[in-house]
């Protein structure tokens, strides 16, 4: 398929020196495409270009990076609100790289950047929190929360998203429930909540299915709350074989509240979030990606 529109690539600053992504970028540039890069070195940037990309008339713009960057470029897509909105494409760089992999996007960066100029296009929703921020991907809460943003940059890099499971094994002496209230459309529920999640895709962490039954485009977002009324060990093993609890509450609703009696914080695609209202509105349709053929995430 013939490229109609240069693309341009906001590349995480972490990853400009990947041989393998510019050996991708060559490559393409000499097949003809027309590929502009810019290199993110502080929040904030990713939107700045986003806007360069607008007014330079691109058809794509690809997020090269991991899930932060990916969120970062889709909030910055979905407010604009020109009819001239660029396509979101996905080169997976980061550590994790949960959004990418439950959408079945490659890791190699060739076969990446030519599925993130060439794939078609579709419309996925976002999510809304507290009319400020979005996601994505997932929104988590809880004991899970602290050990991802708490994982040592060095651990992350030696071992992926293999480096979230063992920091949380190692910090297992802090885990500790947070009292919630959740409430939506003809649901409500309260009480000692381990783990929250809030999904739009399927799994965060490292690779961990917190909501393995949501869609990107279904117009819902799936709920899922691991409660703290029996042992963390048989309620993990549960959950990860797929078992029936009474410990874990799922619903899938089109807008969620969550309240608690102190700030905490939230994970919002890798970004961290605190406070004690939020307020999840979904946003159906907001902006248009392109993911595999086999995407499991599309109804």
């Amino acid at each position: 398929m013939t490229q109609r529109h240069p693309a341009l690539i906001i590349l995480n600053g972490k990853s400009a020196g990947n041989e393998s992504v510019r050996d991708a970028i060559t490559a393409s540039r000499n097949a003809g495409e027309t590929l502009h890069v810019r290199v993110t070195w502080e929040h904030g940037d990713a939107a700045r270009y986003v806007a360069e990309a607008i007014s330079l008339g691109v058809g794509t713009v690809i997020a090269a990076g991991g899930d932060g960057t990916v969120n970062e470029v889709s909030g910055a897509l979905f407010n604009h609100s020109g009819h001239d909105k660029p396509t979101l494409g996905i080169i997976p760089l980061g550590t994790a790289n949960d959004f990418a992999t439950a959408c079945r996007i490659p890791a190699a960066p060739d076969v990446a950047l030519n599925l993130a100029l060439h794939a078609r296009a579709v419309p996925v929703d976002l999510v809304r929190v507290n009319r400020t921020h979005f996601f994505i991907n997932m929104a988590t809460g809880g004991f899970g929360t602290r050990i991802t943003t708490e994982t040592p940059e060095k651990l992350k890099a030696a071992l992926g998203g293999a480096s979230y499971f063992l920091h949380g094994l190692l910090r297992l002496d802090t885990l500790k429930p947070d009292f919630c209230k959740v409430s939506g459309p003809d649901f409500t529920w309260q009480g000692n909540a381990l783990v929250v999640g809030v999904g739009n895709g399927r799994q965060a962490g490292g690779g961990q299915p917190m909501c393995p039954d949501a869609l990107l485009n279904d117009g819902r977002i799936q709920l899922r709350i691991l409660a703290a009324d029996e042992l963390l060990p048989s309620l993990l093993e549960g959950l990860l074989n797929g078992e029936q609890s009474k410990n874990i509450i799922n619903a899938e609703l089109p807008w969620l509240e969550i309240e608690t009696p102190h700030d905490v914080m939230l994970n919002l695609d890798g970004e961290p979030l605190s406070g004690s209202h939020f307020r999840f509105d979904v946003e159906p349709g907001a902006i248009t990606c392109r993911l595999p053929p086999d995407c499991p995430l599309l109804a």
